[in-house]
């Protein structure tokens, strides 16, 4: 049976093929590697301008994609206009509103400038104007003029009242009426001493004399009122005197935003109509937010910027790893005062969404969705294309005081959803809006082709990596290490790992060590020492299993022939890493008709996949031994000395292989370990981890003595997968290890027992000696 050549166990790559000698004479990555799939998405979603068409970036973590979309943002968001500036000013009309204002960009700042100095102004040249002898003359003059009509009320209404023998004096109740004799006021006796007509003539004049008073008073109260009138019509006259000019300046900057000059316009009414805030007693008390209608604030003529944009040469491209609420849809702040929390539109601050606004916003969408409110109001936005800040308690129904509601702003916005394959899978099934939402799946492969295109890319990367984070440039020998090692993380001689975070790391280690030794550039060396490394820091488990092994703890034959019984390799996964180690695996067989019984199924150690892997050997015995008589036996597999749970069908060629032992009793060979799975043809199959299983059982037989027998036996399939460590590739270019591939059984069978499978004949036997 064919033994794989020792070139094909390991796929190197010749430095002389890069064509430089280190990685600084390259020009650094600017462009998403080996994803033309994702990019082509990617290129489609942000280039179509209908609503719904956001993105979700699928793909495993680890592969950049966070990385790569915030580039390929970047490079398409400096091509875009840059968007208005956003602020909220106060809303003249129901304070509890504020107004949303959106300006060019880079005019909000201005805009709160020249509020804030408006203000100023307003207050110092008011102040000085109402201070101006000027308007004091005019102000006296016109007090004085209404106050002598009032006058000449009273003294026309005196004269009438002696006319009919009253006099007038004031007290707390008003003008009182008092009866006059000889031209003075009479007393009690005088009073009483007068006859019953002269009191009711008296009490007739007294009550036409009251008339009078009444309708005195009601022309006094107009001249009052026309007096106020007029002074208030001075007063403004001579604040839009000062205020004109100032408002007009300012809206003179803002000609070409309709929305800032009739907000202009309502500030010089409310100013106009609330002057008493300009008086000298109002400008030394502090100005503090309040809420309400009554609001007499300075503060409120400022502007509350949200979003300033004069520092953006493109589209923003904003990414919110911390997605809650508030740093999504931003948040009215609340301070305390006098055992109150008090608020106004000075207190709204911007979330992600605010920044991203005219431009493109990334979210991991795991952390989307484990924030409360996040998700839904999410959706909310994109479906009704604005942002509204509110309060998360007002959202859920709980508010129970009264809270601003700013205005909502529109929102045009494409969202990145950063998350893996299966999350998409259960949004788009769970959730009805998701697939309305997010139109748009760009796939992040794990894998890509080992051509020299990629493999220029490779080093690209690398250069572009050293550059941003000061590290030692690579050479040739070291960036051919990269490159191998990123084919053995694929596991593929063939393709090359797109999981450019462990690659990053594995420099940034190399790194370390070259700069630990002085050297100007990062060689193979310290490549291989950091890849040596990050195996052995989390290796711990893998070396203690290795110890009992070696003890005898663990039982693992690596020499001799023994009748059913089979060296398994199995996967282990930490976490960081993965490794093989092999396992014995027995089948006794007896007569019966149990048939095949699983002991790792009947003990609920056997997963559903190694389950299917053991039914199908029934199948694979009935076809190939059963075909003119019933099989009857009664056969148990397992695995020995394993307590945990077995998984997957990687050993159900291995397990088919210790039974056709025990039934035929022909001993197989201990020093060969089996991997792949098997079908009801007898076909041998692929199966996954294959470098990490040949290196485990390898090391056993290297730590008890290389004897030049054994060996591993693969499926013939996994053969492109295979990028060996290079002491295993050594071990077997010198005969002390061998590697098989089979494509059958009956190849498999051959090499651990050492006799011919033999085929079956016509009248239903096999040939002698098999």
């Amino acid at each position: 049976m064919p033994e794989v050549p020792v070139e094909r166990l390991r796929k190197a790559y010749d430095p002389q093929e890069l064509g430089c000698t280190t990685s600084a004479e390259v020009e650094p990555l600017e462009t998403i590697i080996g994803q033309e799939r994702a990019v082509r998405a990617l290129r489609f979603g942000l280039g179509i301008k209908d609503p719904g068409f956001n993105i979700y970036a699928a793909g495993l973590p680890g592969t950049g994609r966070t990385t790569a979309v915030e580039r390929f943002l970047e490079e398409i968001a400096k091509d875009k206009p840059v968007p208005n500036d956003l602020c909220y000013v106060y809303n003249f009309r129901d304070s509890y509103r504020p107004d949303a204002l959106s300006l060019p960009a880079g005019r909000a700042r201005k805009f709160q400038a020249d509020t804030q100095a408006l203000v100023e102004a307003a207050q110092r040249e008011v102040r000085r104007a109402f201070e101006s002898d000027e308007y004091a003359v005019n102000r006296e003059e016109t007090a004085r003029g209404f106050q002598r009509q009032r006058n000449g009320l009273f003294s026309q209404l005196t004269k009438r009242a002696r006319e009919h023998g009253f006099g007038l004096q004031s007290s707390p109740l008003g003008l009182v009426t008092v009866p006059l004799g000889d031209g003075r006021p009479l007393n009690d006796e005088e009073l009483q001493s007068l006859s019953a007509e002269e009191r009711d003539a008296l009490t007739e004049k007294r009550d036409r004399v009251q008339g009078e008073i009444k309708a005195t008073l009601r022309q006094a109260r107009i001249v009052e009122k026309e007096a106020t009138d007029a002074l208030g019509k001075l007063d403004q006259e001579v604040a839009l005197y000062v205020l004109g000019p100032l408002i007009e300046d300012v809206q003179d900057g803002y000609r070409e935003c309709p929305e800032v000059v009739r907000y202009l316009e309502q500030v010089q009414e409310d100013m106009l109509e609330n002057l008493s805030q300009f008086s000298p007693q109002q400008q030394e008390e502090p100005s503090t937010p309040r809420m309400g209608r009554e609001t007499r604030s300075l503060r409120k003529y400022e502007a509350n910027v949200l979003v300033d944009n004069s520092d953006l040469d493109g589209a923003p491209v904003i990414t919110e790893l911390n997605p809650t609420y508030n740093n999504l849809f931003g948040r009215i702040d609340q301070e305390p005062q006098f055992g109150t929390l008090l608020t106004d539109f000075t207190m709204i601050r911007e979330g992600a969404l605010h920044r991203a606004n005219g431009g493109y916003l990334v979210l991991p969408a795991a952390e989307v969705l484990r924030n409360a409110l996040s998700w839904d109001s999410l959706k909310r936005s994109l479906r009704n294309q604005e942002v509204m800040v509110e309060e998360a308690a007002e959202r859920l129904g709980y508010m129970a005081t009264r809270s601003l509601r700013p205005e909502p702003t529109p929102l045009d916005v494409k969202v990145v959803l950063i998350g893996d394959s299966s999350m998409y899978q259960l949004l788009y099934t769970l959730d009805p809006d998701f697939g309305e939402l997010f139109k748009v799946k760009a796939d992040f492969d794990v894998h890509m082709d080992r051509n020299d295109e990629h493999v220029q890319n490779y080093v690209s990367f690398v250069c572009a990596l050293c550059r941003e984070e000061n590290l030692r440039h690579l050479d040739s020998l070291a960036l051919a290490e990269v490159i191998e090692y990123g084919s053995r993380m694929a596991g593929d001689q063939e393709k090359l790992s797109t999981k450019f975070g462990a690659i990053a790391d594995v420099l940034r280690e190399a790194n370390y060590y070259a700069q630990r030794d002085d050297a100007p550039y990062v060689s193979d060396v310290h490549v291989k020492r950091a890849i040596d490394e990050r195996f052995y820091r989390s290796s711990l488990v893998r070396d203690r299993i290795q110890e009992m092994i070696d003890r005898g703890t663990i039982m693992i034959d690596v020499t001799g022939d023994t009748v059913g019984q089979v060296n398994g390799l199995s996967v282990f996964g930490l976490g960081d890493i993965t490794f093989g180690q092999p396992s014995r695996i027995t089948a006794s067989i007896s007569l019966g008709r149990e048939g095949l019984i699983d002991i790792e199924r009947e003990a609920n150690l056997g997963g559903p996949m190694h389950t299917k892997g053991v039914m199908i050997l029934s199948g694979y015995l009935a076809q190939k031994y059963a075909q003119d008589k019933p099989l009857s036996l009664s056969a148990r597999l397992a695995f020995e000395q394993s307590y945990g749970g077995v998984e997957g069908d990687s050993a159900s060629s291995t397990e088919l292989y210790a039974m056709l032992s025990a039934l035929s009793g022909l001993p197989i060979k201990q020093g060969i370990a089996v991997t792949g799975s098997v079908n009801q043809k007898g076909e041998v199959q692929a199966i996954g981890g294959v470098n990490e299983k040949i290196e485990g059982f390898f090391a056993v037989c290297q730590a008890r003595g290389l004897s030049g027998e054994q060996g591993v036996l693969i499926p013939e399939s996994n053969v492109p997968n295979l990028m060996l460590k290079e002491e295993v590739v050594q071990a077997v270019e010198q005969g002390r290890f061998h590697i098989w591939s089979v494509s059958s059984i009956e190849e498999g069978i051959e090499i651990l027992t050492g006799v011919k499978a033999g085929l079956l004949q016509a009248d239903g036997t096999f040939e002698e000696g098999t």
